[in-house]
């Protein structure tokens, strides 16, 4: 079988001179917290405290990163079990079997990274996975789970998280933040994260009903942003220190009043047209920063997604399962609205996420480089890798600097890769760093002044903690 191994320079810079420098930046900071301001644990995950049930469902049902590499090499999702809960003992071995078998399709992938990283470091997995070692490996990962040592609250505990952000709709009863706010068991300090795209895509089919989840009297336009303040601030009182939003552009163009309430009422009526439910929704975001403004919750934004870009994969296993794809993005117009308003207002932080690569050089960074408000959100979803997070820190330090960067977010669903992808944050930072250094544009000891506040102190600054 072939060995596993984690080589301890993995990702620094491959030239021995950088390596030596980047190796001791990285060993300052590879023990500190993790602050993790943006993801999507399920919070009943760490209430409960349930174990995990199997590898498959703890590793491949619930990751669209992996699921998605095996549809894209023949898979289909039925066999992964993607859209079910946890499987019957001999389907989720049988879905292990499938990855163990075409680990080579995570060649060159993150994924394959962060997967490595869970299996060696987690659970001591010493052999790579392959169709000969499936069951032996799901054997001993299994019984690991068993253990007491490998429930959610130890492994929360085990991995440092200092702060984990949950994503929730508007809607919740927050009853699991409730019961963790009072839990002094916990150490780690979790909080909401306010959600409200589908209550503000007035097109979407059924958001006459949709919208009554905020309660409160949402039959005229001004209960409707009574409701969403009032949300807002019950959010806040549990904790929540940003909210999130994610939609197709990032307009932002307000209406008058009169056309916002016309449109509104269409909307209840079921008649809006499509033009319209955009032109409401761009004036909602716009609507949402004016609240940012009043109740201090940072504001993230990470628009250029075709949500569900197959609509069979949709109808069979649901949504967030690998079919998300990025489209070209335009943030400097879209945004002036928003900014000309509210870009100096000293209780705004705006947190600018991509997935198209050129707006970090072209928009972003020059946004954030004036506007005290913005900041350049880390690389997110399909540029979570290694050539662009380096893409990232040359384009926006270059012109905005290191001040004007959110800190590594981790936007992840699969738990026991949180270390992970931050570990390979650090690294890369650190490599980056290091090339500073070398060529000396930075003295070593302002490279590690750097690196420390990447990774502790500007996130905390960012999200308000």
């Amino acid at each position: 079988m072939a060995a596993l191994t984690l080589h301890p320079d993995r990702l620094l810079p491959a030239e021995p001179g950088l390596r030596s420098i980047a190796r001791r930046l990285y060993q300052e900071v590879r023990e500190l917290p993790i602050i993790s301001p943006h993801g999507h644990v399920d919070p009943r995950l760490i209430l409960d405290d349930t174990p995990f049930v199997d590898p498959t469902s703890l590793f491949i049902q619930p990751d669209h990163y992996v699921t998605r590499l095996l549809h894209a090499g023949g898979i289909p999702l039925s066999d992964l079990g993607v859209g079910e809960g946890p499987l019957p003992e001999t389907r989720a071995r049988e879905a292990w079997r499938l990855f163990c078998a075409n680990w080579s399709l995570l060649r060159g992938t993150p994924v394959r990274y962060w997967f490595e990283s869970s299996l060696s470091e987690v659970f001591g997995v010493t052999e790579r996975p392959s169709a000969h070692n499936a069951d032996q490996l799901y054997d001993a990962i299994h019984d690991k789970l068993g253990q007491d040592g490998f429930r959610p609250r130890a492994l929360l505990s085990r991995f440092d998280i200092a702060f984990l952000a949950t994503t929730d709709d508007p809607g919740d009863d927050l009853a699991a933040h409730r019961a963790l706010r009072d839990d002094e068991t916990i150490a780690t300090r979790i909080a909401p994260t306010f959600r409200p795209d589908r209550y503000l895509e007035v097109g979407r089919p059924g958001w006459a009903g949709i919208v009554k989840e905020l309660g409160g009297d949402v039959g005229d336009y001004a209960g409707y942003l009574a409701a969403l303040e009032e949300r807002r601030r019950y959010f806040i009182s549990l904790g929540a220190v940003s909210a999130d939003h994610g939609h197709f552009d990032a307009g932002t163009e307000p209406l008058e009043p009169a056309e916002a309430e016309r449109l509104y009422r269409s909307a209840l009526a079921g008649t809006v047209t499509p033009r319209e439910a955009t032109a409401f929704r761009r004036h909602m975001t716009f609507e949402m920063a004016r609240m940012s403004c009043d109740d201090g919750l940072v504001m993230t934004l990470h628009p250029g997604i075709w949500r569900n870009h197959h609509p069979a994969t949709l109808a069979a296993f649901g949504a967030d399962t690998g079919h998300d794809i990025p489209v070209g993005l335009e943030l400097t117009a879209a945004l002036r609205p928003l900014l000309e308003r509210f870009g100096t207002h000293p209780n705004l932080h705006l947190v600018l996420f991509t997935v198209d690569p050129d707006v970090y050089s072209r928009e972003i960074a020059p946004l954030a480089g004036f506007y005290p408000a913005v900041y350049a959100g880390a690389p997110w979803w399909f540029l979570d890798n290694p050539s662009e997070i380096r893409h990232y820190q040359h384009a926006v330090t270059e012109i905005a600097g290191f001040s004007r960067m959110s800190g590594f977010i981790d936007d992840t669903r699969a738990f026991c890769s949180i270390p992970a992808r931050h570990d390979m944050s650090r690294r890369l930072d650190a490599g980056f760093l290091a090339s500073l250094v070398a060529e000396h544009r930075l003295d070593e000891d302002e490279a590690l002044d750097t690196l420390t506040a990447l990774v502790a102190t500007q996130p905390r600054e960012v999200f308000k903690l």
